[in-house]
């Protein structure tokens, strides 16, 4: 029998007052991405058919630009927090879930360059 309160039982196990973070940034790159994928979906629809000079044109617009680097960005963000999310809760060995996670970090910010970079080369001229 221990001679401890509920409150000394408990001290230590409680909760880290973290892990909230992650989860407002997913809920704020999702209310994000509701106008970013409507603009989108417009820019494609209106798009159709069109070429590669009309595409150039449209680009060249700064705002049209920087919407379209702060789509993706948002995009890739949301997607490794949720996939983050999905990698602590399901992997168990410790090994393969930091190596998931590090791979996850980066593949996103690569993708995000390069998409950024591509953006910039359309917008900016070849």
């Amino acid at each position: 029998m221990k001679m401890r309160s509920a409150l000394g039982r408990v001290r230590g196990h409680g909760s880290a007052k973290s892990g909230t973070d992650s989860w407002y940034a997913e809920r704020l790159t999702a209310l994000a991405l509701a106008p970013l994928s409507v603009m989108f979906v417009a820019f494609m629809v209106a798009g159709i058919g069109a070429d590669y000079d009309a595409l150039k044109a449209w680009m060249s617009s700064p705002g049209n630009m920087a919407m379209a680097i702060i789509f993706i960005a948002v995009t890739l963000r949301h997607g490794a927090l949720a996939l983050s999310v999905v990698i602590e809760d399901y992997v168990h060995n410790k090994v393969i879930e930091i190596a998931s996670l590090i791979a996850v970090k980066f593949g996103s910010l690569i993708l995000g360059v390069f998409a950024a970079g591509a953006i910039l080369k359309i917008g900016l001229g070849d």
